[in-house]
C-alpha cells in the first residue's frame, strides 16, 4: 500500500471541512449538546441521591467513550458517503489507489477526526463537570482501545452495507449506535436486562468497557480477563468487517453494479 494514496483521502476530508462551516461545525454540536446534557444531568443526581455516589464518571464518563465510539464509526462512514454525496466514488477508481488504500483512508479519517472529538469532549467535561479519565487509572487506555476497534468495524460494516445496497440504504445505519445502546450498559448494569439480551451482551465488546467503568466507579478493581475478551471480540469483528466489505466490493464490481452506483441505485 501507498501511504500516500491513503494520506489523500485523509486530505480530501480536511479540505472538505475547511471550505464547508456547515461540515465543521457538525462535527461538533453533538460532542458538546451531550456533554453539557448529562453533565448537568450527573450533576442534579448527585445533589438529589446525597448518598456519597459520584454519578459524574459513572454516567458522564460513560456518554463520553460512547460518543468517541459513535465519532470513530462517524469518521469512517461519513468520509464514504462524502464520495457518494459528490459523485466521486467511481471518480476515486479511475485513480491508482487500491481498494484496501481507500478503506485505510477512510479509517485514517476516523481515527484524526474522533481523536479531535475526543480532545474537545475531555476539554469540556473536565473544566465543567470535573470529569477525569484518570479516575479510572490506566484501564483507560485498554478501554479507548477497545472502543476504537468496534468503531472502525461498525464504520467499515456500515460502508460494506451502503455499497451492497446502495446510498439510499444510509438510513439503515445512522441507527445501528442507537440499537446497539441497550444492548452494551452504558447506563446501566447488564445484569437488569433479561437473559436473552445478556448473551448478545456477552458478545458485545462495549459492554466488558462499561462494565468495568461501573466497578471502578464502585471502588472495585476491573477485570482485566473481560477486557481482554472484549478486546479479543473487537479485533475479531473488525477482521469480519473487513472481509465483508472485500467480499461485498468483489461481488458489485463482478456483476457490474459498481459501475451503475447512484442515489437511486438498490
Amino acid at each position: 500500500m501507498n501511504f500516500n494514496r491513503i494520506f489523500a483521502i485523509v486530505l480530501r476530508q480536511f479540505y472538505l471541512m475547511r471550505r464547508s462551516f456547515s461540515r465543521f461545525l457538525a462535527m461538533f454540536t453533538w460532542v458538546i449538546v451531550d456533554i453539557i446534557l448529562w453533565g448537568f444531568m450527573s450533576r442534579y443526581l448527585n445533589g438529589m441521591t446525597g448518598s456519597g455516589y459520584n454519578f459524574i464518571p459513572a454516567i458522564l464518563g460513560a456518554v463520553l467513550l460512547w460518543d468517541f465510539l459513535i465519532r470513530v464509526m462517524n469518521g469512517v462512514s461519513m468520509a464514504f458517503m462524502e464520495d457518494n454525496w459528490s459523485r466521486n466514488f467511481l471518480n476515486v477508481f479511475a485513480s491508482p489507489i487500491t481498494i484496501s488504500e481507500y478503506v485505510s483512508g477512510l479509517v485514517l479519517s476516523g481515527i484524526v477526526t474522533s481523536l479531535i472529538n475526543l480532545v474537545l469532549m475531555i476539554a469540556l467535561a473536565m473544566p465543567l463537570f470535573g470529569l477525569s479519565l484518570f479516575a479510572y487509572g490506566w484501564m483507560i487506555l485498554p478501554f479507548l482501545f477497545v472502543l476504537f476497534l468496534s468503531g472502525i468495524a461498525l464504520g467499515i460494516f456500515a460502508i460494506a452495507v451502503i455499497l451492497r445496497l446502495g446510498p439510499s440504504a444510509e438510513w439503515l445505519i445512522w441507527p445501528l449506535p442507537a440499537i446497539i445502546s441497550p444492548f452494551v450498559g452504558v447506563f446501566y448494569p447488564l445484569s437488569t436486562l433479561p437473559h436473552w439480551m445478556q448473551l448478545v451482551s456477552n458478545a458485545l465488546p462495549p459492554s466488558y468497557v462499561f462494565e468495568n467503568i461501573r466497578s471502578i466507579v464502585a471502588g472495585h478493581a476491573a477485570s482485566p480477563v473481560s477486557l481482554v475478551w472484549g478486546l479479543g471480540l473487537a479485533a475479531v469483528y473488525t477482521l469480519l468487517a473487513c472481509l465483508l466489505f472485500m467480499s461485498v466490493y468483489r461481488k458489485v464490481v463482478r456483476t457490474g453494479q459498481l459501475a451503475r452506483y447512484s442515489a437511486e441505485g438498490n
